[in-house]
């Protein structure tokens, strides 16, 4: 029963953390380093992966579904559309991002699951970038970039900040919303590119590592599965509707908030 427990809350803390700007390889570290869990397998890592994988999915399914559309009506008629040409932007975002991921991501994990102050701080520094770089672009960028005017350079510069996420702390949605708020993006287009931008990334990282989950598929990895779904389809909307009005002040002063807590805990 505990075990299950902890599967709804790790699921929660992917499942919240995946897309919101606060960073969920950090809680999926911090949160057992507080509560004083067991370390969790490889395979429950991949499970509440993919089941972010299916929160992503399904919002998203019939962008997803307009863009591939618009890249086959691209290549078989000829026809150009904004779907094919933010297709094709995704792709292009997506490759530096994998292949650092691809090439640092396992050694880097290794050494910050160790040094949870370290974590902390991060957090805590990407914290306050969060909140001057989105004070600055309000600030300097009097006519922002929407979602369906967003260009190849911003986008690209998007999906290559992301692979500043391999740092536990630094979170992939809160980078390339920071990123794209820097390159003069509005708070919805940041945010729902950051949100397409995931699709492939947690798509590749599940499929790289799928066998693992399948190999040791039981009650937990299930439970964890549905939690991390069922609360990333919960934060997915909530962001999209709360940037509507707000900023994203309250996501940085959450990070400094939960990394003195963490720094605390460390000290004594």
């Amino acid at each position: 029963m505990i075990e299950v427990l902890q599967s709804i809350l790790l699921g929660f803390v992917q499942g919240i953390g995946e897309f919101l700007p606060i960073s969920s390889s950090a809680h999926l570290v911090l949160v057992p380093y507080l509560f004083g869990f067991e370390e969790h397998s490889l395979a429950f890592d991949v499970a509440l992966h993919f089941g972010t994988l299916i929160a992503v999915l399904m919002v998203f399914w019939k962008d997803w579904f307009n863009l591939a559309k618009g890249a086959f009506n691209k290549v078989v008629h000829k026809k150009d559309s904004f779907e094919n040409k933010m297709f094709w932007y995704l792709v292009i975002a997506t490759i530096p991002g994998a292949l650092i991921g691809k090439l640092l991501e396992d050694k880097v994990e290794t050494v910050f699951r160790k040094l949870p102050l370290l974590i902390a701080l991060a957090l805590a520094v990407m914290g306050v970038l969060i909140y001057l770089g989105d004070k600055w672009a309000e600030k300097h960028y009097k006519k922002q970039t929407e979602y369906e005017k967003l260009t190849l350079k911003q986008t690209f510069l998007i999906g290559l900040s992301q692979a500043l996420a391999i740092f536990p702390g630094f979170s992939r949605s809160g980078t390339t919303i920071l990123t794209a708020r820097l390159l003069g993006a509005s708070r919805q287009a940041s945010a729902k590119f950051s949100f397409m931008l995931s699709t492939p990334i947690i798509f590749g990282a599940t499929i790289l590592k799928f066998s693992d989950m399948v190999a040791q598929f039981n009650l937990n990895l299930v439970v964890g599965i549905v939690s991390a779904a069922i609360f990333g389809i919960i934060s997915i909307k909530f962001l999209l509707n709360y940037i509507k009005k707000n900023d994203f002040a309250v996501f940085a002063f959450y990070r400094l908030i939960f990394a003195f807590i963490v720094i605390i805990k460390f000290i004594l």
